[in-house]
């Protein structure tokens, strides 16, 4: 196919489920939506630098119009959820700048545990339900380093006063 040259590709660690997620918290209208997060977690990523994730943030904002915009259902949280959602937004504030998607998702464990989820399967689908309004989702980690400490924690603050 490559005639033996395979091309390598930088997406900088972003995956298309990732995006698919950042696109339905989101509701993009365009590519620049995205990129505008894409940067700010990878101030190096550029269309022009990484042309296949460009094709990809395309395909996500296509396949959030056409498949998940219309099924999106969300949970309206619990007194018991909505001090979860609390203790996640303090979580996020008490974080350096520079914490990783892998020290965010460990906190996110310890806050489910600590509530006494006997599977954190139950307390992550709760938690994409109430903020993602779809049942499943990617490592928050990884979607909250890419979306923003800040911006994850407006979204628990619109969830909470809705």
């Amino acid at each position: 196919m490559h005639h033996g040259n395979v091309p390598k590709i930088n997406n900088f660690g972003i995956s298309f489920s990732l995006l698919l997620n950042l696109a339905s918290v989101c509701n993009p209208e365009d590519k620049s939506v995205l990129w505008g997060f894409i940067t700010r977690y990878a101030p190096e990523a550029t269309p022009e630098k990484a042309p296949y994730l460009d094709h990809m943030v395309g395909f996500a904002i296509n396949y959030y119009n056409d498949f998940i915009k219309t099924t999106k259902v969300f949970l309206k949280p619990t007194d018991a959820q909505k001090t979860l959602l609390d203790q996640v937004s303090a979580m996020l504030s008490s974080l350096p700048p520079e914490a990783t998607a892998e020290e965010i998702q460990n906190q996110m464990y310890t806050i489910g545990k600590i509530a006494g989820y006997e599977n954190l399967r139950d307390f992550f689908q709760e938690l994409y339900q109430i903020l993602l309004g779809q049942t499943q989702g990617p490592r928050l980690g990884s979607f909250i380093k890419l979306f923003g400490i800040e911006s994850t924690q407006n979204l628990i603050k619109q969830k909470l006063s809705a």
